[in-house]
Order: structure tokens, then C-alpha cells, then sequence
């Protein structure tokens, strides 16, 4: 049973859910929540109304956070995060594996193992794949879709949302073509369906267009 104060991990995986889904700026409605989650909408139906009347989240304007959600929520996501940097930056994990290793982490990590994994990293503001730390000294700043840009730009990747993670094979893909945080590319053509083709790495690599449209570069 959860501690007092605390909640169970059920209530944490729907609350982080929620919290990635307003980063991203996707729609938050119980569709999209059923498709992250891969459970049924009537699953999701009976989980929001637990946590309205756990006052996790709001449903008067769309499902909203609560300040004690947003709170869980965070408190959730830093964990999740910081344990992705952990086990790429530390034990040299791939993105995919870190990614389905630290959505076990986040709900048994102790305050005490946190602010460890935080001193060990040196206060890390991202995660591997550049998405804030919740906590962290982070400092947001403009970034564009690489499909916006035009055939001769250069760019240098700056986020890889979260809406990606869970795409089935795409984490591997764009590790594997260097589609990372930091990496320097140009867009060398753009095909009507959308898919962009880019030199980065030293190679040359298309990128369909629902990823295009989602990595943020700079």
C-alpha cells in the first residue's frame, strides 16, 4: 500500500501521462490517454474519475491537472528523467532500453536515491533525449519542427519529444541514425509526403514526416 501522502503507481502513470501529453501540446482527452497508455477507453473513463474525486486533475475545461497532480506528476517525470541519464550516461544503456527500464524507476525511486542520482550527474536540466528535468535549472528556449525547415538549412537537434518514446521502433532509429541532443545536420531534400532526408552523422538518413513534424531543432 502507497504511504500516506503518497499515491499509487496507477495514479502516477496517469498523472505523468497527462503532464507529457500537455508538454507535447496534444490534445488531453481520454482518446489520447487510452493510445499512450495502451489501455481501453472505458479503462480511462473509470481512471479519471478516481482521480477528479482524488483531486488529481480537473475535467471542467478538458483534463487538467490539479496543483497536488501537477506536484505527483513532476515529482514522477524528474525521476523518470534523471533515471534515463542514469543508465545511458552511467551504464551505457540504448535510448529504448533506458526508456522502458526508467518507467520502473520512477515508481519505487526514494527521495534519498534521487537527490544521489542527481549529485552523480552533476544536476542534469534534460534527459538524454532533450526534454526538461521537472526541478532542474532548465532554460527553455526556441526551437522549430524539422520539417519546417528547407532543403540547404543546417540545424543542430535540440529535442526529441516525448510523443516519440512511444512510437514502436523510432527511439532506436533515430539513436541509431544520430538523430540526438546536440548532433549537426542539414536537410538535403523534402519528399510531398512529408518525409525529410538529412545529412547528419556522416550519412544520409530520411525521417517520416510524423517524426519531422515532432523533433525540435534549432
Amino acid at each position: 500500500m502507497p504511504a500516506p501522502g503518497e499515491h499509487h503507481p496507477a495514479f502516477e502513470e496517469y498523472c505523468e501521462c497527462i503532464f507529457e501529453l500537455a508538454e507535447d501540446e496534444v490534445d488531453v482527452i481520454q482518446a489520447r490517454i487510452a493510445e499512450r497508455l495502451d489501455v481501453s477507453r472505458p479503462a480511462v473513463s473509470e481512471m479519471v474519475r478516481r482521480m477528479e474525486s482524488e483531486g488529481l486533475i480537473t475535467t471542467d475545461d478538458g483534463i487538467v491537472l490539479t496543483s497536488e497532480g501537477t506536484e505527483l506528476a513532476q515529482r514522477v517525470v524528474r525521476r523518470h528523467r534523471l533515471a534515463e541519464r542514469f543508465l545511458t550516461d552511467v551504464l551505457q544503456l540504448s535510448w529504448a532500453e533506458a526508456h522502458h527500464e526508467a518507467g520502473k524507476w520512477e515508481h519505487i525511486m526514494s527521495d534519498a536515491v534521487e537527490a544521489a542520482f542527481d549529485r552523480l550527474l552533476d544536476s542534469p536540466t534534460t534527459c538524454p533525449h532533450g526534454n526538461p528535468i521537472p526541478g532542474s535549472d532548465y532554460v527553455d528556449s526556441p526551437a522549430h519542427p524539422l520539417a519546417a525547415h528547407s532543403v540547404g538549412n543546417d540545424f543542430t537537434v535540440r529535442r526529441i519529444p516525448e510523443e516519440l518514446e512511444f512510437a514502436p521502433g523510432l527511439l532506436e532509429f533515430l539513436e541509431d541514425s544520430d538523430m540526438v541532443p546536440g548532433s549537426v545536420g542539414r536537410v538535403t531534400a523534402a519528399s510531398p509526403d512529408g518525409t525529410i532526408t538529412v545529412e547528419i552523422g556522416g550519412r544520409h538518413v530520411g525521417v517520416g514526416a510524423f517524426a519531422s513534424e515532432r523533433i525540435l531543432v534549432v
